[in-house]
């Protein structure tokens, strides 16, 4: 037996690696060749600079490529398993196909930690690094006034957010004015509105707003609001990060400041206002935390992709009978526009709190995990 475990993990490592490889050097064109041959083009960047710049995206697209190579790896090593009739032989000599597969189990539970390491940690700061050194080879400074789907800080007493923005046209806007101890006093909602610069001017406008003071508990409906942000003074010490591009912990911290910013008003009033003010400041604090808490739960469910992966991907290869790379790279290639179409699904509800988007995240791991269960007992039991 442990002859054969050992023959199956080098089987599956070797084809790990070439897969894992395979997908990494396309996704890196996709991902960075676009941006990157533009600079060549245009004599912004140095052959070293290219050379670091697809490295720091390596990280990045591993977030892809890892889960990617396993179920391919799983296909393409039992399925030929399969059709050389070994695991025929395997069967006959009375060892059970759970019992032969558990390293490979325990491989992919391995790789989810990997995977954990790469997505909460190494690639958003490989993502930030290879910015930064692509917009110092453009010599500029990223970012707009106002860039999307990033909390604000930069002007004091105000906690801005941005669904999306091309750099004029914003859309999904909250703006949270603070109090002397940085808890909301007014939040202004608007669908859409319109970033406005003249000379050393910028203005906000917002069309279709509304207000709501918290301490009065009262909505104003204003329709157009107009912030000349020029106005006000800016302290910022560091760079807005983009929240698809914070590490975990950065997300834990960017959750924790936001809802200590939505706290519970204890001023003077009857029960029935105060536990209103309490209502709308709860589902506002939804409103506006969902887009990190949908970041926080992609990281940790994509962790776990490798496991789900190679559940299905193992019975697959066994069913498919089939040795050609083609078929089994064709296969993990409709498994995997399945699951990331649940992950995309979940990010583009980021702004629909009500539908539970971070939860959506989940649904493809615990499919394929499910699936892939009841396809390895019926092949056990050769059903």
């Amino acid at each position: 037996m442990k002859i054969l475990h050992t023959y199956l993990i080098r089987q599956v490592l070797a084809t790990l690696m070439m897969t894992v490889a395979v997908f990494t050097f396309v996704l890196l064109l996709g991902n960075g060749l676009k941006e990157i041959l533009v600079l060549i083009i245009n004599r912004q960047a140095t052959l070293g600079g290219v050379i670091q710049a697809f490295g720091l995206l390596i990280p990045f697209v591993l977030v892809f490529a890892l889960p990617m190579g396993m179920l391919t790896a799983a296909l393409l090593v039992f399925g030929r398993f399969s059709a050389d009739q070994e695991l025929t032989a395997v069967k006959s000599s009375g060892v059970s196909l759970l019992s032969l597969i558990t390293p490979i189990l325990g491989l992919s539970l391995v790789l989810c930690g990997v995977s954990a390491a790469i997505n909460m940690e190494i690639a958003p700061r490989c993502r930030i690094a290879y910015l930064d050194l692509r917009d110092e080879m453009v010599g500029k400074v990223a970012g707009a006034a106002l860039p999307d789907s990033i909390f604000v800080k930069d002007f004091p007493g105000f906690l801005i957010y941005v669904g999306a923005s091309d750099g004029k046209n914003l859309t999904d806007i909250h703006i949270c004015q603070l109090d002397e101890n940085d808890k909301v006093k007014t939040m202004t909602d608007a669908p859409k509105g319109l970033l406005q610069r003249s000379g050393n001017q910028t203005s906000l406008e917002l069309f279709d707003a509304r207000i709501f003071d918290v301490q009065s508990g009262s909505w104003a409906y204003p329709g157009i609001v107009s912030q000349d942000l020029s106005s006000i003074k800016t302290n910022s010490t560091s760079k807005n990060i983009h929240i698809g591009d914070m590490t975990f912990r950065q997300l834990q911290n960017e959750l924790q400041v936001v809802e200590n910013e939505f706290a519970v008003p204890e001023k003077a009033g009857s029960k029935a206002e105060l536990q209103q003010r309490r209502d709308i400041l709860a589902n506002k604090k939804k409103d506006v935390t969902m887009p990190i808490r949908v970041q926080m739960h992609r990281q940790v469910a994509f962790s776990f992709a490798c496991f789900g992966f190679t559940l299905i991907g193992i019975p697959l290869g066994i069913q498919a009978h089939r040795r050609e790379t083609n078929v089994g790279i064709a296969m993990s290639l409709a498994l995997v526009l399945v699951y990331y179409s649940f992950i995309i699904l979940g990010q583009s509800f980021e702004g629909r709190p009500y539908l539970a988007p971070h939860l959506i995240l989940w649904i493809p791991n615990f499919l394929f995990q499910a699936i892939g269960a009841v396809m390895l007992w019926r092949a056990n039991r050769g059903i």
